[in-house]
């Protein structure tokens, strides 16, 4: 007789999404296709309005990746979850092969790492141009840029590679249905049959490696830029300087507030609804507000996005065609 965990892999799993909630399945499609459409937007915008910015400072570099994962992130998760709410037949659940569900879950925990180790590297770069002004051009160059960016990617793929691997190879047996709208790994640890802490240990190892590690460096740039601040005489320098920090801050608070509350706890406090409600949060709304708190508060960005909006203004002077900022 086949294992559990090989009966399982043939025919995968069954997402539920909202199929029990038939009747505000058509305003949830609507409301995350407004979303989603709105955070393709803003993080296109951001994109292309740091392209055309001729000189690059190494923040707006590290501020492009940050979108780009925001872009890679909310596709993962969103458009199967549009298309599940969209089908008319959705039944118990909808299907998803055992290897659909791993990839699925790889990228979405590489994604969410590469972006955990990029906010480590945005905080020294915030910690060098704070407290060492004069040789920030020389010790933040775009070469430094550009390997950091290679090291958070492939530090998230490690980290997610190790944790797909190991959650798969749990037995899963029992309901195949996971209470979830795509293959988060508290869903599919809830549907894992062992009955020790084994099958937590990968999620506590990806948790010190993903959140420990990135949050004591983040912690340690702050504690350094908070020390420099306060031997600053000027009242305006001191605010000029917290200023460039705050949509960072803002960022890392969301990301980790949320890594954390999700991921790190036991899984006998797991609630497959109530998870699967805070998942709708951080997939969805989380990638929205990044671009407006960057765009809101980074002048550099702001500017650029200007010149971009302004190259399709209508020229009123001339009644068609468009005119240049």
């Amino acid at each position: 007789m086949d294992s559990p965990s090989n009966a399982t892999m043939p025919c995968g799993f069954l997402l539920q999404g909202f199929a029990e909630f038939p009747h505000l399945r058509p305003v949830l499609f609507l409301l995350l296709l407004a979303v989603h459409l709105a955070t393709l937007s803003g993080n296109l915008l951001i994109l292309v309005a740091v392209a055309s910015v001729p000189s690059r400072p190494p923040m707006l570099l590290f501020l492009c990746q940050l979108s780009a994962i925001e872009l890679c992130y909310t596709l993962v998760v969103v458009p199967r979850s549009l298309a599940d709410l969209a089908s008319p037949s959705l039944g118990l659940g909808s299907p998803i092969s055992f290897l659909g569900c791993a990839v699925q879950m790889q990228m979405f925990v590489g994604l969410g790492g590469s972006e955990c180790f990029l906010l480590a590297a945005m905080a020294y770069d915030r910690y060098v141009a704070i407290c060492h002004p004069l040789r920030y051009a020389a010790v933040v160059t775009p070469g430094l840029c550009a390997r950091l960016a290679l090291v958070c990617c492939l530090g998230g793929l490690a980290v997610s590679v190790g944790l797909t691997v190991a959650v798969f190879h749990l037995p899963f047996c029992g309901s195949r249905l996971l209470v979830h709208f795509f293959c988060d790994i508290t869903a599919l640890l809830h549907l894992a049959c062992t009955q020790s802490y084994v099958e937590e240990l990968p999620l506590l190892g990806a948790c010190l490696v993903l959140v420990l590690l990135p949050s004591v460096l983040i912690l340690a740039s702050y504690g350094a830029i908070a020390a420099a601040l306060r031997r600053l005489h000027s009242r305006q320098g001191r605010h000029k300087a917290a200023s460039t920090c705050a949509s960072h801050l803002a960022v890392t608070f969301l990301h980790y507030g949320c890594a954390t509350f999700m991921y790190v706890r036991p899984k006998a406090s797991y609630s497959p609804r109530q998870d699967r409600t805070l998942a709708l949060v951080y997939t969805n709304v989380t990638p929205l507000l990044y671009p407006l708190i960057y765009s809101l508060r980074n002048r550099e960005i702001t500017t650029a996005i200007r010149r971009v909006l302004g190259r399709w203004r209508p020229c009123r002077a001339q009644g068609q065609g468009v005119c240049e900022p």
